[in-house]
């Protein structure tokens, strides 16, 4: 019998602020849905959008992560794999859900816009900019000897 394998790599923007919870073990899950737009031309040649949407799950301190520094319209990539949960809800009807369990993750766009603000923390061009300016770099050449690794 082959082995399974199950993994997705997806990129858009949380579509709601992101829900960190505790299991009874104490561990923290994080719950958050993303939109993938996908632009194309139908057989006319008309431009035409699809919008996906896929629900994620973060554990550990990926998904604290996540909570404190993604909001609604934030961009992300996810990378993950499918898992599917089925339960029986109150009126005892079977009801499934596949989800995207976060292995890894990239928060995209810029800092203090839509996706991916990180508590006001400047990001690394515009760091770069203010603290050296192009006038205080020497030409000299670099003794490599100094390199500490």
């Amino acid at each position: 019998m082959a082995r399974g394998f199950s993994k997705v790599i997806i990129v858009g923007n949380i579509t709601r602020d992101p829900e960190l919870r505790s299991t009874p073990s104490g561990t923290q899950v994080c719950s958050f849905s993303v939109a993938v737009n996908r632009n194309y031309r139908d057989g006319s040649g008309e431009q035409k959008e699809n919008v996906s949407f896929f629900d994620c799950s973060a554990w550990g301190k990926s998904g604290e992560i996540i909570a404190q520094y993604a909001k609604k319209g934030s961009g992300i990539l996810v990378s993950g794999r499918l898992e599917q949960r089925s339960w029986e809800d109150k009126e005892g009807q079977k009801r499934s859900r596949v989800e995207i369990v976060v292995e890894d993750f990239n928060f995209i766009g810029g800092v203090n816009g839509d996706g991916g603000s990180f508590g006001g923390s400047k990001s690394a061009s515009s760091a770069a900019s203010s603290d050296v300016a192009p006038d205080d770099i020497s030409d000299d050449p670099i003794d490599l000897s100094e390199i500490p690794f």
